[in-house]
């Protein structure tokens, strides 16, 4: 048996899809645990390519999967994703179940979510606008729609009205056409929870079964570290707690229950959305990286920015998830880079410092301290050995285990499922003994 969660350590889009197709071949349950249809999660199995907002990566694999009380569920993405894997002929019947406890993204949160972008560019975040953050915020005055509340219509009803009451300001700029009435939003939900039955169910008990049957189980997060509520770039970050805690208070299964966490990180870096970028390339590598990395967001479709890798923000992630080993993604898109950077630290007025800042206007004045690597210029993509890869990129990445001071176990070398390095095969198996550091026969 073996419980495993697996995280973003930098700012989200760094192959979590792809790893959890990959790791989910040895779990029995695969469950997510935050976020909503603000993730995008690709996974390329036997040519063909799935992306998936809400429903684990683990279903591509036809895996039991759990949407759990931390996710905030958008019913229409929801169907659409539903409709989308039975169409091309997945059984989801017993196979995937949504917690009774997650919290209903409604069509006023969406209308609030763009509203606030728009309201003052100069402090735009750069959400999805999928109105994730005013959902969150409702579950937090306590006033929010459960999923088990869409089974008693007087109540659902007595929400609904409410919220639209509260939210009448929010959305003053709309004329009467534009605002969702309540009444109608009442009855299309009451529609959703009668297709949505059969998916429901208290998934803390479901993970409690599993875990006493011995079953591997596998969380899933969205989004990434430096994207974390309370640990990330505050206030450009989403709206819940993205590091691996968050698995516990969004499944419903304790700390002493989880025996590894994995942080994937690609072999550079992106982020999307407003906020400080450090280690921000050039212009013209920046669209290089960008262009050989399809580095667009599956969500949004929108830029990514693309930088060099940051062990500084890495080492943070290690730190506040408790990294047990790292799963380098990516690393063919730096194939073709003559000489690759890698930030070791940051400066910040001229002094060195020892851990990811806090402050926002401390991180956007900050420094990076760069080693410059030369790049191998040769194709990575069809290695399967450590061994084999060339001599620069096996430099490259020991240096970067060395810096982030986490054993790196897998790394990948192409979107698609088969294309992996494995430098422990433990994680694979689900069995989680102490990683070794890269050795020159792996």
């Amino acid at each position: 048996m073996g419980s495993l969660v697996v995280v973003g350590a930098q700012w989200g889009d760094e192959g979590k899809g792809r790893v959890v197709d990959l790791l989910s071949e040895q779990a029995d349950v695969v469950a997510r645990f935050q976020g909503g249809a603000n993730a995008g999660h690709t996974i390329v199995a036997d040519g063909e390519e799935y992306i998936l907002h809400l429903i684990p990566s683990g279903m591509v694999r036809g895996k039991t999967c759990l949407i759990g009380n931390g996710v905030v569920l958008d019913l229409p993405t929801f169907f659409e994703e539903v409709d989308h894997l039975t169409g091309r002929g997945m059984n989801l019947e017993g196979k995937l179940f949504v917690s009774d406890r997650a919290h209903i993204t409604l069509p006023y949160h969406r209308l609030l979510d763009a509203a606030r972008e728009a309201a003052n560019p100069a402090r735009k975040i750069g959400t999805t606008m999928r109105g994730i953050g005013p959902t969150y915020v409702d579950k937090m005055m306590r006033i929010g729609v459960r999923v088990c509340d869409l089974f008693e219509e007087d109540l659902l009803a007595e929400k609904i009205t409410a919220n639209w009451e509260d939210k009448t300001h929010g959305l003053r700029h709309l004329t009467e056409e534009q605002r969702p009435n309540p009444d109608a939003v009442l009855g299309q939900y009451l529609l959703f929870a009668a297709r949505l039955k059969p998916f429901v169910a208290d998934c803390s008990v479901i993970l409690e079964e599993a875990r006493r049957e011995g079953k591997h189980i596998l969380f899933e997060g969205a989004q990434g570290t430096g994207l974390d509520i309370d640990f990330g770039t505050y206030p450009y970050v989403t709206s819940s707690n993205t590091i691996a805690g968050g698995a516990c208070t969004g499944t419903g299964v304790g700390p002493t229950h989880i025996d590894h966490v994995a942080g994937i990180a690609k072999a550079y870096t992106t982020r999307v959305g407003e906020g400080p970028f450090p280690t921000l390339m050039e212009p013209f590598l920046e669209e290089r990286c960008r262009k050989i990395g399809h580095e667009f967001g599956a969500t949004t479709g929108r830029k990514r920015l693309c930088g060099w890798f940051d062990a500084m923000l890495v080492r943070h992630a290690a730190r506040v998830n408790g990294l047990g080993s790292l799963i380098l993604t990516k690393l063919d898109v730096l194939d073709e880079f003559e000489t690759i950077k890698l930030c070791t630290g940051y400066m910040y007025k001229g002094e060195p410092l020892s851990h990811f800042p806090s402050s926002l206007r401390v991180l956007a004045q900050c420094e990076p301290i760069y080693e410059e690597w030369p790049g191998w210029m040769t194709p990575t993509g069809g290695v399967r050995r450590f061994s084999e890869l060339p001599e620069a990129a096996r430099d490259y990445i020991r240096r970067v285990e060395e810096v982030c001071n986490v054993p790196i176990a897998l790394i990948s070398v192409s979107p698609s499922r088969e294309s992996y390095i494995a430098l422990d095969q433990s994680l694979l198996r689900y069995d989680f003994s102490v990683p070794e550091a890269i050795s020159s026969e792996s």
